[in-house]
């Protein structure tokens, strides 16, 4: 059975990582995907191996963001689903006491900001539709302090669960689904890249994680697809945590 036949889903940030994990999914169970990335070469790549779409997206870009779902209202009539997925972690974004504004608010404005525009911009498609479903991708650092600091990051993880939260209230009884995924720390190109320039950080990391390793992005891209479905009819303003257990842990056996 192909829980997602014939919808469309959008998902940001799908060029690669747990995007690029979740368009593979979304096609598995039989959905139109749009990937939707700023990276345009990469983007294209992407979609066209997967044979799925691709639409450029500046996020943090109001036009940009509704240039693209009104593309995409007019391309294929409607949306069913939203990831907004796309986000940022870079290095210059650490301890408050070293973080710059300006790294600050490139952060808030890609992680934060941008679900704000993407939701903006998809609840109306949704409401003309009666139905559709909003997956925002926070953290596990929404819930629980993070043992390597990244300030900026964690606010704008906390603000996308927060956000969630509301809108999946707001629009519970016109038949729309808002819901925030959390992950754990997760085997993507970004997060090796942090860590390959940081062995340390990264073991600070793996030591609180009971299962003893980091996520697979085709694992949360899993998730993802159960709260795209009707198998999650009554899940809304629901935060789904996949961490390994890490928020749960107390200590971690050796």
């Amino acid at each position: 059975m192909k829980r997602l036949e014939d919808r469309v889903c959008v998902i940001t940030g799908g060029a690669s990582g747990i995007g690029l994990a979740t368009a593979k999914r979304f096609l598995l169970e039989g959905a139109k995907v749009i990937i939707a990335d700023l990276d345009e070469k990469q983007g294209k790549v992407s979609a066209e191996a997967l044979g799925a779409d691709f639409a450029r997206v500046d996020v943090s870009d109001e036009q940009s963001v509704f240039e693209m779902f009104a593309l995409l209202k007019s391309r294929y009539g409607r949306v069913d689903v939203a990831f907004n997925n796309a986000g940022i972690s870079p290095p210059d974004d650490d301890s408050i006491l070293d973080t710059s504004l300006e790294a600050w608010q490139r952060v808030q404005d890609v992680n934060l900001k941008s679900v704000f525009l993407c939701c903006k911009a998809a609840i109306p498609i949704m409401l003309e539709q009666k139905k559709g479903s909003v997956i925002n991708t926070a953290s596990f650092v929404a819930t629980l302090g993070a043992a390597t600091s990244q300030i900026s990051y964690t606010a704008s993880k906390g603000g996308v669960l927060a956000m969630t939260r509301e809108l999946g209230v707001q629009f519970a009884r016109q038949g729309i689904r808002i819901n925030a995924i959390s992950p754990g720390p997760v085997n993507t190109p970004l997060l090796m890249e942090l860590f390959a320039k940081d062995p340390e950080r990264a073991q600070r990391r793996l030591v609180h994680i009971p299962m003893g390793r980091f996520g697979e992005a085709f694992e949360i891209a899993a998730a993802v697809a159960f709260l795209a479905s009707d198998d999650s009819s009554f899940v809304t303003a629901s935060n789904f945590i996949v961490d390994g257990g890490l928020t749960s842990a107390y200590v971690t056996p050796l």
